[in-house]
Order: C-alpha cells, then structure tokens, then sequence
C-alpha cells in the first residue's frame, strides 16, 4: 500500500472529490454507499475553505485526482482512495485487496489518470454560480470542453 501522505488526523474518513465533475459527484456518491454505512463522508474540495484543515493537499492535487483522507489522517489518492474507502466495509475489503497484485494496481492507477485528466471532456462539467472562479479549471481546460 502506497502512502502519499499525511495530514491532520480529523476521526473520519473523508474522500475529497471535484463538485464541478458530474462523473465524480456520482462516483463519489456510489463509493460511499459501497463502503461501510456512514464511514465515508464526502466533501466537494471546490467549496470555499473546504482545503483548509488540510494543508498538505493543494488544489492542484485535488484536481488531478480524488483523495481519502483516513481518520488517523493517511491520505490514499487515485483509484486508491476508492479501494481504501470500498475496505471499509469488511465483506468487499477482502475483493478490494485485489488491486494490489502486481500489474492490476498499475493498470487501474493509469486508467484512473486517464480519466480524471479528461473527465470534463468526457462527461462535462458544472461549474456552480461561478464558472472556473481564479482559474481552477485550467489544469483541464481545452476547446473541446462542455459546460452544463
């Protein structure tokens, strides 16, 4: 198990997701009704201040891929964090696990990244009442992309 890094230990576990992605504000939706009941609580990191409480994640990072922040404060990323978060529940913990053999973890990470770079391409976005605020769509902006 790869650990990115740490952060503030908050008693809970929190998978931080992009509220301007209609894909991942349905992912994260199914990821928690996969996990055990009320242990994953997702959190939309575009809201204001949402970021604050954890220092060593940036926007940027949060952009590239969805975080689970553990309660004693590990933090797993990418398709990691759903796997992390789907072992909260002890009966699909044990399916879970089977990201970790060799080549499949790999294969999932790069899917995983090719997704999430293209995510407003493929699924569009809604950006809420204010559309890119400061530039935080830059990282994934290109002509092709939809608004809702």
């Amino acid at each position: 198990m790869a650990v990115v890094l740490r952060t503030a230990a908050i008693g809970k576990y929190i998978l931080l997701y992009d509220g301007h992605c209609p894909f991942c504000v349905a992912r994260s939706k199914n990821l928690a009704a996969l996990a055990r009941l009320g242990t994953v609580h997702i959190v939309d990191f575009q809201e204001p201040a949402t970021l604050a409480p954890f220092p060593e994640l940036s926007h940027e990072a949060c952009m590239q891929a969805m975080h689970l922040i553990t309660p004693d404060g590990r933090v797993y990323r990418g398709f990691e964090a759903a796997v992390q978060a789907v072992a909260t529940r002890p009966i699909l913990g044990w399916f879970a696990y089977v990201y970790y053999v060799p080549g499949l973890r790999q294969l999932c990470e790069w899917m995983y990244r090719f997704i999430a770079t293209h995510r407003y391409q493929f699924f569009g976005r809604d950006a809420g009442p204010v559309p890119c605020a400061g530039g935080a769509c830059s990282l994934h902006a290109s002509p092709t992309v939809r608004s809702k």
